[in-house]
């Protein structure tokens, strides 16, 4: 028989025991993510959107009153706080000029934004933009360098096909920033063997690469992403899916997608996120806002020092008629991107928190 002190002590010490595990059980197995109270400090963030067209004066005045500057006012407060905020700008900013594609053909459509709409960007927040898209070159060679002059004017970052590289140095490294399209070389994903060794050459370079990437079909029957070559009107647009990873195999650690016009899934491969649509977000006039197409999400991306991606939240926006972007408190952007991850990536789709948060499954 044990002695009667020692046999009360063992049976407080077994009453502890039993205390601790009921306590940490529940953390270690019944946590969500969205309550974790520890995550890794992010080295970088970004906060990106997909189309920007503020409204164009060809071949009609469709042009938003005091110059556009309204536009931003709901979405400039999250984008002022990234590293790297990041817009797909549609159309060039030039004032006249003459167009470069005959608009009486059917599904053509021609976009010119005044050059004085450009401080609206740097007033938003953004300090990176891409022009490697179908638009950039509405008016030609001569429209695309207005625009670049209209955007170095307010110093204003900015990659396109023609061979650019944003580049950003903050205290925690190198941030590279590049935009790749469809169509003809260079800087062609229908053409991925060049872009490639860019890619794997530039991730040498840079401590952080950021890859653009404008292509897929457009519209509403666009919605799903599938592991295969799109097309709209005929013309090739890439295998999204597959390029994706094979640029994070060559080194790329954020892709962010856009063109067609519609919010699409999002997927973490090999530990970085691709955004395959980040549709419209800012598009005055002359695009359609029907249905999912009027939903403008807002992307925020974390990463850690290797360029893994350790959380993010989707902020939903909403484009009506005439357009610009209003918070949605339906979070309809959010919904409807979580839907189309969980569907076409089911086993690398990430996991969706509450208040639109997303983190990497474990």
């Amino acid at each position: 028989m044990f002695p009667e002190k020692g046999f009360k002590k063992m049976k407080f010490e077994k009453v502890i025991l039993i205390a601790l595990c009921l306590i940490l059980i529940p953390i270690t197995n019944g946590v969500t993510k969205s309550d974790k109270p520890f995550n890794p400090t992010p080295m970088i963030t970004v906060a990106a959107v997909g189309d920007v067209m503020m409204g164009t004066d060809y071949p009609s005045s469709q042009l938003p009153k005091k110059e556009g500057r309204f536009l931003f006012n709901e979405s400039k407060e999250i984008l002022r706080k990234a590293d790297i905020a990041f817009g797909n700008l549609e159309g060039p900013l030039y004032d006249g000029g003459s167009p470069a594609k005959k608009i009486e053909k059917e599904n053509i459509y021609l976009f010119r934004t005044p050059t004085k709409f450009a401080k609206n960007l740097i007033d938003a927040g953004f300090n990176v933009i891409s022009l490697a898209n179908n638009h950039a070159e509405d008016f030609g060679q001569e429209g695309l360098t207005s625009t670049k002059k209209a955007l170095k004017s307010i110093k204003m970052k900015h990659s396109s096909t023609t061979g650019e590289v944003a580049k950003f140095e903050i205290k925690e490294g190198k941030i590279g920033l590049v935009a790749f399209s469809f169509g003809p070389s260079p800087r062609s994903i229908v053409y991925p063997e060049k872009v490639l060794k860019e890619i794997e050459d530039l991730s040498k370079k840079y401590d952080f690469l950021i890859l653009s990437v404008h292509g897929g079909k457009e519209g509403k029957s666009a919605l799903q992403t599938k592991n295969e070559s799109e097309y709209f009107l005929g013309r090739p647009r890439g295998n999204l899916v597959e390029f994706a990873h094979q640029a994070i195999e060559r080194g790329a650690d954020l892709i962010l997608g856009h063109g067609p016009h519609v919010p699409r899934a999002i997927e973490v491969y090999q530990d970085r996120l691709i955004a395959y649509s980040l549709g419209n977000f800012c598009t005055y006039k002359r695009m359609s806002l029907k249905e999912e197409n009027g939903f403008a999400p807002l992307l925020w991306v974390e990463l850690d020092r290797n360029g893994k991606f350790i959380k993010g939240k989707i902020y939903s926006f909403i484009q009506t008629p005439p357009g610009g972007p209003k918070k949605d408190e339906e979070q309809r952007a959010w919904a409807l991107i979580k839907k189309l991850s969980q569907e076409d990536f089911p086993e690398t789709s990430p996991f969706f928190g509450a208040s639109e948060m997303i983190f990497p499954k474990e």
